[in-house]
């Protein structure tokens, strides 16, 4: 992606009006001078999504989803920043510059931009084959499997024919060379047979990257060859361990979560049933590579996999993987069906919906499957369950939520919590994560406690010191008028938080330079999308309306006076010099008195 200049930003994004951009993916009504709608991001009732015209900003207050009108886009449609650059541009006429490649680069710009359009159209010539007579057998398998068409329509459905080299001789008839098809992964070259298809007699799935792209396929057998399900290999634009199928649709649901399936029907039944939150890995098993892709749509994942054993493998090998990425996951149980297919079929979506609902937590579902290895009936075989499931609660770090997850599974499997607790200690000692016996725990859970009470408090005060920074810094956002009255007491360098200092820095030079400030342009300088949130929730704290001029005079007063010791306080807990720590001092204890900032009407 090239590097485009802050002015070349600035300009795209002025002229791109961030109501008129939002508008188009979102209902808005205006109140006063701020505009409301449902937000995008999450399901809501009432609406908590803003958009300021002002501001040129947008801020949820439910989900906390804010930034300017690149970073909407970038959140919405999944764009890169480039992509979202390239998007407003053209919406606004403006003209980026072309990019520049080595030779190497355009090259390899080139090959890539090749083989996504011979996947295109292998896509479309499938597509056809499946409307005509030698794709009735394909057609018919879809039908059967009680797909309409709308449904074959949206996923692009196909047929590939039952001669092993007509795709061949169908993109060699658009002017694709052997040298590039051997690339694509639809075609094999070799000196006896010549080019012959790696799909043939078979229904096509066209597995689309999240920009809706077609970068493989996916076919069943029609008949009794083998393999029964095939994929495209690995090339250039696909990688399995990347890519989930689905997502293309999936990444747009309102829906709090995402279901991760097993396979490409049960994927397009749930979808045609309603649920377009479905998605599955292609043809492989979960990778720590889909686990933080789909970490970038949702917090929480619901595994919908095949009921039977290599299902519940495959659900327990991906439990920690999503974990490990900070992914909720909890199980869906399809019983006494096989998958997700079947279910709907048999008991429609109403009933579907219930098993979302009746969801298992991934850690009881991992220590019902551990029950499932003892015999519960024999004294020995419960023991050796008792021990296990203690070694499985070591893994939780945080005390609260190790003893939550105790007291569930003393409840559940009829044991004392606080028995159970003496396993799980004496499982940490062996493994060297805690103290031997009940007395030496009793003083680790005094420490934890006291630790933790110091901790909160500590949190809270911080916690409230940052909210006071953020407050002041919208305030001033909101009152540009406020900066030559409130800069007699505070600078951008009294804002201690990190993000809060960064933010302030550059609200405080824009008004320096030409009185004006312009917060959406702040946005564009972060490139991490959490520091973007992070930005736009700084500049859209939520001020308690106060209804007279002495109420809202006391209130701006009290927060400047926070921020302005609290900075003290800093400097006083950094400095060795007497001298300064004693000015220091004073200031502090004469600030009350001197900060005075009167309103205007």
């Amino acid at each position: 992606m090239p590097r485009y200049s802050d002015e070349l930003i600035e300009e795209v994004r002025s002229r791109n009006d961030i109501v008129d951009v939002i508008s188009q993916y979102v209902r808005l009504s205006k109140k006063g001078s701020t505009y409301f709608g449902l937000c995008p991001f999450h399901n809501e009732k009432t609406g908590s999504f803003s958009v300021s015209p002002n501001k040129q900003m947008y801020y949820c207050f439910g989900c906390h989803a804010g930034g300017n009108v690149f970073t909407f886009l970038m959140q919405y449609e999944n764009y890169t920043f480039g992509e979202a650059m390239e998007a407003l541009a053209e919406r606004a006429g403006v003209d980026l510059p072309k990019q520049e490649y080595t030779a190497a680069q355009r090259q390899e710009a080139d090959r890539r931009a090749r083989l996504l359009e011979i996947n295109k159209e292998a896509a479309k010539y499938f597509f056809v084959l499946l409307r005509g007579e030698r794709g009735k057998r394909a057609l018919d398998y879809f039908k059967k499997r009680a797909l309409s068409d709308e449904t074959i329509h949206k996923f692009g459905l196909g047929y590939s024919d039952q001669y092993s080299d007509d795709l061949y001789r169908y993109l060699r008839s658009k002017g694709y060379d052997d040298e590039i098809l051997k690339d694509s992964g639809l075609v094999t070259i070799d000196e006896v047979r010549g080019g012959h298809d790696k799909f043939w007699n078979r229904a096509m799935f066209p597995i689309m990257d999240v920009h809706n792209k077609v970068i493989g396929f996916g076919g069943r057998v029609m008949g009794d060859g083998e393999p029964k399900y095939l994929n495209s290999p690995e090339t250039k634009i696909f990688d399995k361990s990347r890519n989930l199928y689905g997502l293309n649709f999936a990444r747009a649901t309102k829906k709090p979560q995402l279901l991760l399936c097993e396979g490409y029907m049960d994927v397009i039944a749930l979808h045609q049933a309603g649920f377009d939150n479905a998605v599955a890995s292609l043809g492989t098993a979960l990778t720590s590579g889909h686990a933080n892709l789909l970490k970038r749509y949702t917090k929480e994942v619901y595994l919908t996999y095949d009921s039977d054993g290599a299902g519940i493998k495959a659900a327990l090998r991906a439990i920690p993987i999503l974990k490990e990425v900070g992914i909720t996951t909890k199980i869906i149980n399809m019983k006494p069906y096989k998958d997700p297919d079947e279910f709907i079929k048999a008991l429609g979506a109403e009933a579907y919906q219930e098993r979302i609902d009746q969801a298992e937590n991934s850690f009881l579902f991992e220590v019902r499957m551990e029950e499932q290895q003892h015999d519960m009936h024999d004294p020995e075989g419960k023991t050796a369950f008792y021990n296990a499931v203690a070694k499985m609660l070591c893994g939780f770090t945080e005390k609260l939520e190790r003893d939550n997850y105790i007291e569930a599974v003393a409840a559940k499997y009829m044991i004392s919590s606080d028995d159970l607790r003496r396993l799980v200690n004496q499982q940490g000692l062996k493994a060297g994560l805690a103290g031997g016996g009940r007395a030496s725990q009793s003083v680790a859970d005094a420490q934890d406690g006291a630790r933790t009470e110091y901790k909160k408090s500590a949190k809270k005060r911080e916690d409230g010191m940052v909210q006071s920074q953020k407050l002041l810094l919208t305030w001033l956002t909101n009152s540009p008028a406020l900066f030559p009255k409130v800069q007699r007491y505070v600078g951008a360098d009294d804002f201690t938080d990190p993000i809060c200092h960064s933010v302030a820095k550059m609200l405080f030079e824009q008004y320096e330079k030409d009185g004006t400030v312009n917060p959406a342009r702040i946005i564009s300088t972060y490139e991490d999308e959490e520091q973007q949130r992070e930005a736009a929730g700084i500049l859209n704290a939520t001020i308690h309306r106060v209804d007279t001029r002495e109420e809202r005079e006391k209130a701006l007063r009290e927060t400047v006076i926070r921020v302005r010791e609290n900075s003290i306080n800093h400097k006083l807990a950094n400095t060795f010099d007497v001298q300064e720590m004693a000015a220091l001092a004073k200031e502090k204890n004469e600030l009350p008195g001197t900060v005075h900032i009167p309103l205007e009407e």
